[in-house]
Order: structure tokens, then C-alpha cells, then sequence
């Protein structure tokens, strides 16, 4: 197997440690520019640089069946949304591109582990705050390779994952630039996540934070194990941590849509409370260099691949669904049309920006992406309880999450759901519908089961409780949901399909960045 010459630098590293020591003389530094990290406080303040600084929300958002074309007249486009659009390999640069993505997370990674190392020359976890420190470094190290694995790798399967290419699980920090890793397997990476996250566990708590949700605190940790374990095909383990983060009484932690309701049509105001650290909903923030707030909102950046009005009425906001039509929702989508202009949103992503060059008028947008919450807690133990078919205990899951979501008094049985998505056709490229043909690896009973009519309403909660977010391209390659590529006319409505990603499509697998192939790292196949 080939193996890749340069993965990332120890820039990130160097300059985090160094922001860390005393400057008093040149005999104060490491040999190789690094500050000695040797105190409980400088190994606090090195892991808020644990989390990466780039996102892969906006590509994934685009790639999953979120969007739709407005066709070659639409002028609000570029090459790089052209690319991620159709599911081509990225040669363009962007801030919020694949390869942005790959860098900044091994950045976050080399940062954890260099924690990890200094905390054992300094004798081991041996406080409660190294004890904590530890734990969220390798809570650091796990999300990321995690992330980086669905992304850039075929989804988890216990057929195929064994031979699938994998991405390199890095554990040492960083020493040289050149260091020569191996890509390994999708299996290979899930055990390595699996042996982080459970050492991690144990050795939580939330003593050292400043502000916790922008750290991997207790309910956070719970939260992304849930996740990880219904990837992984652990229904057991899903469970059990989807409960340890939601509690006894998983209402009083979700996000208040009907609060939300009450801020009117005040975008600001809904963007700044969607992100703020005190909604119970939110458990990990992280801010980010993204133009997600632009590519989002109601801008006319990246608009020729957009969720717009015929997606909405059809499958996702606007859509009559179990709870109902669209005037049942508390938090409203919001409409924008025009010509060559044709959006449905929630706003989700304040902006910043940052000035490189004030006189120039240049530099980098900032957003502040909510990467675990405890909605998504509760949605993971609905559908791991659909898989252990526990059919009742997923539909009082699902009656919580609506009776949240959506006004009125909503009460889901398993029953009343086999007869609602009876009642409605599977999706096709030119009709739209939420009822989509699920093809996933692990076994699903037939079409029109209680099991499969129960797993379609589960993701659709998720695919609206989460759009824009970019969790949708992670459901769709775990369900093997096989979205279209298709043209919209002058009237909104789908006329052409020219794309369809199959079941066992490679282009699943995000292409790993160029600079990183061509140093050796073998590509994933096309």
C-alpha cells in the first residue's frame, strides 16, 4: 500500500505551544521552536486548539439531496460548487473545501495528541484536571479521525470495511514534516475510535472549563458516543449513551423551537440564539473559518445549488408531513425568490468577519457550527431502538421530538406510522417525495414494514431538524439513499435527471485532497 510523505505540518502545534511560554530568553525555547508544555494550565490552553477550524458542513450539505440545480442560467455559481454539486474530485480552493477540511482536522489531532504526550512526561493524569484534560484529548482525537473517516472513506459496514480504505489514525504528535502513514481500513480506524472514546469516558468531567460547550464536556462526549455507536452498528451502545446525555427527562434539554418562534423575523437574533452557549439543545460548539452564514443565507453566493421552493413543498420544511403542513412548525422556514434567485432556509449561521487587510477590504467569514446537541441524542436512540425493533420506546422518542418540532399535540405509534407512509409514494428523480428507497448495508425489514416505515420517519426528523448542517450526506450514505442530480426549469419544477449516485457508487468516498496525493497517499478509487 502506498504511503503518504507529508500529512500535515507542525505548524498548528508550534505556534499553539509557543503562545504558551515565557519569551524571557532564547534558552527558554525548545530546540526545534516548541514550547515546553509542562503545567496543567498551559495543557488547558493548548486544547482549545483541538477542534478544528475548518468545516465540512458546506460541501456535504451540497453533495446530499438537500439541493437541487437551477440550471446553467442561474450565474451564482463557480467551479468549486460545481464540482462538489455533481460529486467530482476537488481541484479548486476554497475555505470550506475538502482539503481545508483534511488540514485543519489533522491539525486538531496533532494538538490532542501533543497534550496526550506531555501529560505523561509530567507523570500522568495524576489531577482532576490532567484526568480531565486527558480525557478530552482523546475525545479531540476520536471526533476528528471519526470525522475525517466518514467523510473521506466509504461508511462503516461489517462486509466490506475490513478491506476499505481507510484514512491514516495518527497517535504521536508531530516531531518532522515528513512522516510516512498509512491509510489502513474504514474497520481499522472505527476500533481505534472506539478503544479513544471508551478510554475517554471514564476519566470525564467538566471542573477546568471556562465555557464548556466549546469543549468535549461530559453530555458532548455522551452525545458523539451515541453517534458513533449507532455508525458503528452497536444499538446497545447507542442507547445506552443517548440516554446518559438526554436524561430522565430528555424535554427539558431540547431545543425550544417554540422560544425561537417568539424572535419573530429578526435574523440576527435567531442566528446569535441558535448557536449561544446557554441553550440546553447545544453540547459542543466550535467556531470556524466558513462561508456557511453566506452559502446559507439569503446571499446570492453558491445559489445555483440551493434548497429551494419545489425541495421544501416536497420533502423537506414545507412538506405535509406527520405533524403536519408547514404552519405547523414553530420556527418557521424562511422564502427567498427572485429572479434567478429561489431559497427556503432556517437561519442557522451568524456572520463575522475577520479583516486581513481593512484598506483592501479583505479576509476570512467566520460562523460558529453546533456539532453535538441533544436533539441529536435523542433522534440516535429513536433509531437504534427502530433497529433492536423496540417499537414503542422509538415512538415515545418520536413523540417528544415532534410535540418539540411542531405545534400541536402529536402522538406517534407504530401503527399510525405504517399507515402514514403508506399513503405516499417513494421519491423519484421527477417527483419528490420524503419516502425514500433505503439500500443500507446492515439488514432492514421489507419496504413498507413497520421497521422500514419507522426508520423513514426517524430520518426524516433529522433531515429537518438538522438541514443546512450538512448531517444529511452521512444518512444518505449510511442508508445507501441514492440521490439524483437534476435540472429545474423556469417554473421551479424538475425536468431533467443527468446523475444518479448508486448504492455502491465510489464517489461516496470524498476524494482526498491532491497536495496529499500526489505526496503518495494512495486516492481513493474511481
Amino acid at each position: 500500500m502506498k504511503v503518504n510523505k507529508i500529512l500535515y505540518s507542525t505548524l498548528m502545534v508550534a505556534a499553539t505551544a509557543m503562545s504558551l511560554a515565557s519569551c524571557d530568553s532564547y534558552l527558554d525555547k525548545m530546540p526545534d521552536n516548541r514550547a515546553e508544555i509542562d503545567s496543567e494550565e498551559k495543557i488547558v490552553k493548548l486544547l482549545v486548539s483541538a477542534y478544528p477550524q475548518n468545516t465540512s458542513l458546506v460541501f456535504t450539505e451540497i453533495m446530499s439531496d438537500n439541493v437541487d440545480d437551477k440550471g446553467v442560467k442561474n450565474p451564482y455559481s463557480n467551479r468549486f460548487y460545481d464540482q462538489i454539486y455533481h460529486w467530482e474530485d476537488i481541484t479548486e480552493s476554497d475555505n470550506d473545501d475538502p482539503e481545508m477540511f483534511w488540514e485543519a482536522s489533522y491539525n486538531a489531532i496533532a494538538v490532542a495528541n501533543q497534550a496526550l504526550q506531555s501529560i505523561e512526561e509530567m507523570g500522568g493524569a495524576t489531577t482532576t484536571t490532567l484526568r480531565e484534560c486527558k480525557a478530552e484529548a482523546l475525545l479531540c482525537r476520536a471526533y476528528n479521525h471519526f470525522m475525517l473517516t466518514n467523510v473521506f472513506c466509504q461508511h462503516y459496514n461489517k462486509e466490506t470495511s475490513t478491506t476499505d480504505l481507510g484514512i491514516p489514525y495518527a497517535t504521536e504528535p508531530e516531531t518532522q514534516v515528513r512522516v510516512d502513514y498509512e491509510r489502513g481500513t474504514v474497520a481499522e480506524d472505527y476500533a481505534m475510535i472506539e478503544k479513544d472514546l471508551l478510554e475517554a469516558l471514564p476519566l470525564m468531567g467538566d471542573t477546568h472549563y471556562t465555557v464548556p460547550k466549546y469543549h468535549f464536556n461530559t453530555k458532548a462526549a455522551y452525545a458523539f458516543a451515541s453517534r458513533f455507536f449507532l455508525f458503528y452498528e452497536k444499538w446497545d451502545e447507542a442507547i445506552k449513551y443517548a440516554t446518559l446525555c438526554v436524561g430522565s427527562d430528555p424535554s427539558a434539554s431540547l431545543r425550544d423551537w417554540s422560544y425561537m418562534a417568539t424572535l419573530g423575523t429578526v435574523q440576527d437574533a435567531i442566528e446569535n440564539h441558535y448557536i449561544d452557549a446557554g441553550t440546553n439543545a447545544n453540547l459542543l460548539l466550535i467556531p470556524t473559518y466558513s462561508y456557511a452564514g453566506v452559502v446559507f443565507g439569503p446571499y446570492s453566493m453558491g445559489k445555483r445549488y440551493v434548497h429551494g421552493a419545489y425541495l421544501a413543498a416536497n420533502e423537506t420544511l414545507e412538506a405535509a408531513n406527520f405533524w403536519g403542513g408547514k404552519d405547523q412548525l414553530y420556527c418557521s422556514s424562511k422564502t427567498y425568490k427572485a429572479t434567478n434567485f429561489d431559497l427556503v432556509i432556517q437561519w442557522k449561521y451568524p456572520l463575522s468577519f475577520e479583516y486581513t487587510d481593512a484598506v483592501a477590504g479583505i479576509g476570512y467569514y467566520h460562523t460558529v457550527v453546533v456539532a453535538l446537541t441533544t436533539d441529536e441524542a435523542l433522534l440516535n436512540r429513536a433509531e437504534a431502538y427502530i433497529m433492536k425493533k423496540q417499537y414503542d420506546e422509538a415512538a415515545a422518542d418520536l413523540t417528544l421530538f415532534c410535540r418539540n418540532y411542531a405545534k400541536g399535540n402529536t402522538t406517534v405509534t407504530p401503527q399510525t406510522i405504517v399507515d402514514f407512509y403508506s399513503q405516499i409514494e417513494y421519491c423519484t428523480g421527477l417527483a419528490s417525495t420524503f419516502k425514500k428507497h433505503l439500500h443500507p448495508a446492515f439488514d432492514i425489514d421489507a419496504e413498507g414494514s413497520t421497521q422500514e416505515s419507522m426508520l423513514q420517519f426517524v430520518l426524516q426528523c433529522k433531515r429537518v431538524n438538522f438541514l443546512l448542517e450538512g448531517h444529511r450526506w452521512f444518512d444518505v450514505k449510511r442508508y445507501g439513499i441514492e440521490p439524483v442530480r437534476r435540472t429545474l426549469d423556469a417554473t421551479g419544477e424538475p425536468f431533467e435527471v443527468y446523475d444518479q449516485l448508486a448504492v455502491q457508487d465510489a464517489r461516496r468516498a470524498v476524494q482526498i485532497p491532491l497536495k496529499v496525493r500526489e505526496a503518495g497517499m494512495e486516492a481513493n478509487p474511481r
